[in-house]
């Protein structure tokens, strides 16, 4: 797990935006959100742009509180967060069967913990596609940290428009990643594109469950603090994704929402009412000394003007992941594995 302490946090809020433009920065990704009068459209049309001004700012409070890997897990009683995440991460190389000295493509990696994890467990070659260079060049630091850095690389692109051949990998895998792409179909596509015949595709996907109702009020408040805090221009259905999957091409080998049947809540790490010494930075006393402290870091000049705006709109996200998690109208964890047909090659 990443070491990431206060002057961490401090230095690497704004990602590659100067210190001078955070606030600015932090403005206009706020006006892409419901919460400031912005509209899915916009979201959507500006994605690359929200995405990576989320990202910039977002990423080194990402990983002051959650180490290197930015993703949630199905959970055992006994088992700590770090220790469900690293099963989670194991469990979908897993499910992908992956062989060593296989190429593996992972699909918005951010600083790549994911990838470092499942190179090392699975023997294999991974490389991250992520369109935000702040995430890359952490990224690239911890591997050669890691010592993986011969089998582990970033590619910088768009998702949406990757920079490969057709039938490049072996397999390829997303964790809670795709759900910022504006249109399911198009990534699944690219990714499909990219896949070599016969080979699988597997992702952990945020979604809509069939509960929510568009028409409720509390609904719509908490899937938009969802966007707002986690960077997304739009929250899909799991039916949707199912859809898109099948469109693209692929065959659907399995899919649930893990959500379901995990023995402790998915949300807990966030839930103001739970303590924890193995996650505390995550919980409500966490967070509270993590606010005051970047409001001091923000007042003395170490972190740059509008770092409590980031550590706000976070905020939200939790209420709101913790809420749609509790009335089960959102899922982080509706698991799929797909597969290409053999013979198509796109």
């Amino acid at each position: 797990m990443s070491k990431a302490g206060a002057l961490d946090l401090a230095s690497g809020v704004g990602g590659k935006i100067e210190k001078d433009d955070v606030l600015s920065a932090v403005d206009k990704y706020e006006k892409y959100h419901v919460h400031y009068g912005g509209d899915e459209k916009d979201r959507k049309e500006n994605y690359t742009d929200m995405v990576n001004k989320y990202y910039d700012l977002v990423t080194s409070f990402y990983e002051f509180g959650w180490g290197e890997s930015f993703h949630f897990a199905p959970r055992w009683k006994g088992e700590s967060l770090p220790e469900s995440i690293k099963r989670h991460e194991h469990f979908l190389a897993l499910q992908l069967g992956l062989k060593p000295g296989q190429k593996v493509l992972d699909v918005g990696c951010g600083i790549g913990g994911p990838l470092r994890e499942i190179a090392r467990f699975s023997s294999t070659s991974v490389t991250g596609l992520n369109n935000n260079e702040y995430q890359i060049s952490r990224g690239k630091v911890l591997n050669r940290v890691a010592g993986v850095e011969q089998t582990c690389d970033f590619i910088k692109a768009d998702f949406m428009k990757m920079p490969f051949p057709d039938n490049s990998f072996d397999a390829v895998y997303a964790i809670e990643a795709t759900c910022h792409a504006p249109d399911a179909y198009g990534c699944y596509s690219e990714i499909y594109r990219v896949l070599k015949p016969g080979q699988c595709f597997a992702a952990y996907e945020w979604c809509m469950t069939d509960a929510f109702d568009p028409k409720n009020k509390e609904h719509q408040k908490i899937k938009a603090e969802i966007e707002i805090g986690d960077g997304l221009p739009d929250i899909r259905l799991t039916r949707q994704c199912l859809e898109a999957l099948k469109k693209a091409g692929f065959d659907v080998v399995w899919e649930k929402d893990l959500a379901a049947d995990s023995p402790i809540p998915w949300y807990l790490p966030l839930d103001k009412n739970h303590f924890s010494l193995s996650s505390f930075r995550l919980t409500a006393v966490g967070r509270f000394f993590t606010r005051n402290m970047v409001k001091v870091l923000e007042y003395v000049g170490l972190a740059p003007n509008g770092s409590q705006r980031v550590q706000d709109f976070l905020e939200k996200a939790a209420e709101g992941l913790v809420e749609g998690g509790r009335k089960e109208i959102f899922t982080p964890l509706y698991f799929f594995v797909a597969r290409k047909p053999n013979g198509q090659t796109q």
